[in-house]
């Protein structure tokens, strides 16, 4: 039923999830990044916090001590510009770890990868209809739900912190001396925006999986979709019928001469072939005239099939000759009697005989294993 009716009731795969983050459709929490600007401030402040307040009392001093220089040569531009520079490092470097840290965050909400369509102004952002239904659509109503609890528990909060720091913040401006003051007034902050930095984390921690839920219910896929993106992964049957077409032409490039001049092909059954010949004229022993294993060696099979060679199943011979002998090269003296046994099999056929396939022993020091490690007897 829900195939007929294309409902989403499968899971996004993994490409479902790669292809939705390269259209900018990636896992992020506002509140999460939010949460981490807020943090990084509150700690850039609390132990940087002396060299900005440093900064600021030489550019105070500077800018109250008068002489006769400073007004014979009276340029408020340039003691501006030498207070800005005496501020601007740890300002620029509070905002560059904030930015670094923000965009962390943010690239592992998209797997690690930088979305530049997300960078990018979309147009439906500015319809003013699209404002409109997301205003006052579901998600419109869940984010002024989601504000409203935020701003419940950041007051909550602030006014806790309030409770032990109000007395002391309405005595400011009575002592004696600036600097403590000023220090206080920090530290009032730093703690204001500590106890703030954890309610943002809470938040943060309850809106990351709404977040996942809410982004893996909008890739969910259909049936269909499964299936599409299965076939495109398996590729179609016409497809693979190609790419194997390709393989075999490949795989038999360099043997179609020496498959039509073969009396016979041996396989081990699929792994491996080798196709062989005897001419006295030639030699005096048969030749190998090709040889391959995987791909190679099937495409080999189907070419005898259509050549009428015939293919005989001796996986000990096959496997021996394929590791002993090159091709165009005559087999060892060892595997006489074998090859003679299938040659004389192979002859008494084309005779138009029907002799019983003969019974083949390969010399155990010639004897290997697919992958061309002698037989552990062979080494006693």
């Amino acid at each position: 039923m829900s195939e007929q009716s294309g409902e989403k009731s499968f899971d996004p795969t993994p490409k479902r999830k790669a292809d939705a983050a390269q259209k900018g459709d990636v896992l992020r929490s506002r509140e999460l990044a939010t949460a981490i600007a807020v943090l990084v401030g509150a700690a850039w402040l609390k132990f940087a916090g002396p060299w900005l307040l440093g900064s600021m009392q030489t550019t105070l001093r500077a800018g109250f001590i008068w002489d006769r220089r400073a007004i014979d040569d009276f340029a408020p531009g340039q003691a501006l510009l030498a207070a800005m520079l005496a501020i601007m490092p740890p300002v620029l470097t509070l905002a560059v770890l904030v930015l670094v840290l923000t965009i962390a965050g943010s690239l592992a909400g998209g797997d690690g990868r930088w979305v530049g369509a997300n960078a990018l102004p979309k147009a439906n952002r500015l319809d003013p209809m699209a404002g409109l239904k997301r205003m006052f659509g579901p998600t419109g109503w869940i984010e002024a739900v989601k504000g409203l609890l935020k701003l419940a528990l950041l007051g909550a909060i602030a006014w806790y912190w309030g409770q032990d720091w109000f007395t002391r913040l309405f005595a400011l401006g009575r002592g004696a001396s600036i600097w403590p003051q000023l220090a206080l007034a920090w530290e009032a902050i730093t703690s204001l925006l500590f106890a703030l930095s954890a309610g943002l984390v809470l938040i943060a921690l309850i809106d990351w999986p709404v977040q996942w839920l809410r982004r893996n219910l909008r890739l969910k896929m259909t049936a269909q979709e499964m299936r599409d993106e299965h076939k495109e992964a398996e590729g179609s049957p016409e497809r693979k019928m190609a790419i194997r077409n390709r393989q075999r032409q490949l795989a038999l490039g360099g043997v179609a001469k020496a498959m039509r001049e073969a009396q016979f092909v041996l396989t081990n059954p699929s792994h491996f072939s080798v196709a062989m010949a005897y001419d006295p004229a030639k030699a005096s022993a048969p030749i190998v005239l090709a040889k391959g294993r995987g791909e190679k060696a099937l495409a080999m099979r189907e070419l005898a099939a259509e050549l009428q060679v015939p293919t005989l199943e001796y996986p000990a011979l096959a496997r021996s000759v394929y590791f002993t002998t090159r091709e165009n090269q005559v087999i060892r003296e060892e595997l006489y009697a074998a090859v003679a046994g299938v040659l004389a099999f192979v002859l008494s056929l084309k005779r138009g005989e029907q002799p019983q396939p003969p019974a083949i022993e390969v010399p155990v020091a010639l004897r290997f294993d697919a992958e061309g490690r002698l037989d552990p007897a062979a080494l006693t």
